[in-house]
């Protein structure tokens, strides 16, 4: 059997504007509430589960997706007037990068994650 993830928590201080706020920029649906998560399926496999909390690090998520997609959720990251960087520690602001043939960037969420998204693993 091949392990699979199948879900994880995203913790945030407001989970249904952070579910909203994924969702919009990836080009992907708010589930309706699984108990007490706002839940967004990633792929048929996966779904990030929001979760309130009032105190959390921030962490960090990547997502591998097409140069379609790229192109896609690039464009509504402009448009939403975010700030992207080419490398995690948003040195290169305004830069995308171009690491191993393919394109990546990160932005950050409402809740302060770093998120990644990348065309080349």
């Amino acid at each position: 059997m091949t392990i699979t993830l199948n879900h994880t928590i995203v913790p945030a201080y407001d989970k249904e504007a952070s579910a909203r706020f994924f969702a919009q920029i990836f080009g992907l649906e708010v589930e309706s509430s699984v108990g007490h998560f706002a839940v967004v399926h990633v792929n048929d496999q996966l779904t990030l589960d929001f979760a309130d909390q009032e105190e959390f690090e921030s962490h960090h998520y990547a997502f591998y997706v097409s140069d379609e997609e790229f192109d896609a959720i690039f464009a509504r990251v402009k448009d939403a007037g975010l700030e992207y960087s080419s490398d995690p520690m948003h040195q290169n602001k305004g830069q995308i990068n171009h690491r191993n043939g393919g394109r990546g960037f990160y932005f950050y969420d409402l809740d302060g994650h770093n998120l990644e998204v990348l065309t080349r693993v």
